[in-house]
């Protein structure tokens, strides 16, 4: 059995991690084609388009019923 910590790479500052990351980045622009990553697109637009409109009606319900007692405060 291998243990977690001898497969996991250490790091011992945020710069030689966000290079380790930027090098798998750079592998995988190098390695997908266009195709591929418009079909990875797709899932993820499938996950934030809900997130997306619960969010903003959220906000405009937080929002607009104060805007329109304001208003009809002033009227």
């Amino acid at each position: 059995m291998i243990h977690h910590e001898q497969c996991a790479p250490y790091f011992s500052s945020t710069a030689q991690f966000d290079r380790f990351w930027s090098a798998h980045v750079d592998a995988l622009d190098r390695h997908l084609s266009a195709k591929r990553w418009a079909l990875a697109a797709v899932p993820l637009v499938m996950i934030v388009y809900p997130i997306a409109r619960i969010a903003l009606s959220a906000a405009l319900h937080g929002v607009v019923p104060d805007v329109v007692r304001t208003v009809l405060h002033l009227m």
